[in-house]
């Protein structure tokens, strides 16, 4: 019978645990016992922005897929699923805030996990600057809704101020994650409440102002067909509408990155992982019926369908479904979703970083933590220097250049999610026989999870080297998309290059608990 793997507790070290020949995982300083199962839940849920990801998501779906967008939810949701799983079982006894780069440093080595913590870290940055871009542009739409004033609500399409809007709210989320976890699931608490509260009186008055009422000439009745995958018109528009179901759940495991400060380390961020799965995959379902059944997969109108309102669904649905004196709570939760997933998506990056500088795979400068907020200061404010200076820059060089770096970004998502399924049934290996659980969980669901999200991976890549992917620019006539998306991590390659001649101690598997 393998023997059982160690359980590691904040502050506790345990021999041969990071290094791929050896080495320890330690306690980083953080605050532990500071969160619990809901709290870090709403964390997770809160990283995934689920009304943000609804009004911009809903549209393209039904344009791949039509009144199938459920199934495909549904279908998006399975992989991610699997790889829950795979995440619990790692952190079961692997509890490092490193999360994917740990546990792939001590499957396959420094050099695989130091390219997914790379894939987690610039997928982070990605969202971080977009998620600040759309919080700015819904402030500045919400702005122009109660003061009924067409120019306010045009102050958002100013590049300078937009930039600079962006850039307060970068510094807010910024120093409300510096303060450290305590006050971020604090704020949380209400924004995600917000969230959920809004999309449960959405979906009530959609499906009451259905087919029944005649309220839209688009309104269609319930179907299960409506649920079925097989019944998407051809294979490439299942993989495209997957492709956008698979980002509307990333995120989740943002609750596995504060299990250093989560009470019950070993088991309570696993379950909180799957709690807030449960609660998004609920929401989706019954917001993408709701809102089929009262508006329909039209292309004209309140369609669905409509490519004019494609990016933001809840716009053109605000005052139909929930009429004028309440539509603008959609426009309040959009931005609420918006700010609290840009707060809460300075976690897993930070915590990232601390974990890589900890183990001697970063400059040991970002291994500091606040001593009164007990929270790794340095590296969260490098994370919001490195969002800002990103957007900004790629705001003011190229708009195309700034939308094909957030197509890449799916890339990056399945990159490091799938190499962390594999890790998984890896690290398990010699466990496997022990019993059907151990066989289910941690070797059959997580090599299905990767599998399925490595082939999305080499779909993406194999769609994207066509320039009409994205923006519709090229390089040399490849896209530019795949140029961005295969940049980033070539990028991470030569930086991963650049740290193993100055720190070879962690590429030979050789740095432990001591740290750099």
């Amino acid at each position: 019978m393998a023997q059982a793997h160690p359980r590691l507790r904040s502050g506790d070290t345990v021999t041969g645990v990071a290094g791929a020949d050896g080495g320890e995982v330690r306690g980083k300083g953080l605050g532990g016992e500071s969160v619990g199962l809901l709290g870090s839940a709403v964390i997770g849920i809160s990283t995934v922005a689920p009304v943000y990801c609804l009004t911009s998501t809903l549209g393209p779906t039904v344009g791949q897929v039509g009144v199938q967008m459920p199934a495909v939810f549904l279908a998006g949701f399975l992989p991610m699923l699997l790889v829950a799983f795979a995440y619990r079982e790692l952190n079961s006894v692997l509890p490092d805030c490193g999360t994917s780069f740990t546990w792939t440093v001590r499957a396959f080595g420094p050099r695989i996990g130091w390219m997914c913590g790379w894939g987690l870290v610039i997928a982070t940055i990605i969202v971080l600057s977009n998620l600040a871009g759309v919080a700015t542009s819904f402030f500045y739409l919400l702005l122009g809704e109660i003061t009924s004033s067409e120019a306010v609500g045009a102050l958002g399409g100013d590049r300078v101020v937009h930039v600079l809007t962006c850039l307060a709210f970068i510094a807010v989320a910024t120093a409300v994650s510096y303060r450290g976890v305590t006050a971020t699931k604090g704020v949380q608490y209400g924004l995600v409440g917000l969230q959920l509260a809004v999309l449960a009186v959405f979906v009530a008055m959609a499906i009451g102002k259905s087919p029944s009422s005649g309220s839209l000439p688009g309104a269609v009745d319930f179907s299960w067909a409506w649920l079925n995958p097989f019944a998407v018109p051809s294979f490439g528009a299942f993989t495209a509408g997957l492709s956008l179901s698979i980002f509307m759940f990333w995120g989740w495991d943002a609750c596995l990155t504060v299990n250093e400060e989560t009470a019950g380390s070993e088991k309570t961020p696993g379950r909180a992982a799957l709690l807030a799965m449960a609660v998004l995959v609920g929401s989706y379902l019954l917001t993408a019926v709701a809102a089929q059944m009262f508006a329909g997969v039209g292309k004209e109108g309140t369609g669905l369908g409509n490519p004019e309102t494609a990016d933001n669904v809840f716009a053109a649905l605000a005052d139909p479904v929930l009429g004028t004196a309440l539509g603008v709570l959609l426009f309040v939760a959009v931005l609420a979703s918006a700010a609290a997933s840009l707060q809460t998506t300075f976690l897993p990056v930070a915590r990232t970083v601390l974990a890589m500088s900890t183990y001697g795979a970063l400059p040991p400068s970002f291994a500091r933590v606040h001593p009164r907020f007990k929270s790794p200061g340095r590296a969260t404010v490098a994370a919001g220097v490195a969002t800002g200076v990103f957007y900004a820059g790629m705001s003011f060089l190229s708009e195309n250049v700034l939308i094909d770096t957030i197509y890449a970004l799916g890339l990056m998502i399945c990159f490091y999610y799938s190499i962390t399924a594999f890790a998984c049934a890896w690290f398990f290996r010699a466990e496997l026989r022990n019993s059907l659980r151990a066989a289910c969980f941690k070797g059959v669901f997580p090599l299905m999870g990767g599998l399925l999200l490595a082939a999305v991976f080499f779909k993406t890549l194999h769609d994207m080297w066509d320039p009409a992917y994205g923006s519709g620019s090229s390089v040399l006539g490849v896209g530019s998309v795949f140029v961005i998306g295969v940049g980033l991590l070539a990028v991470g390659a030569v930086l991963m290059e650049s740290m193993r001649r100055r720190s070879p101690a962690f590429f030979r598997g050789r740095e432990g608990a001591d740290g750099p």
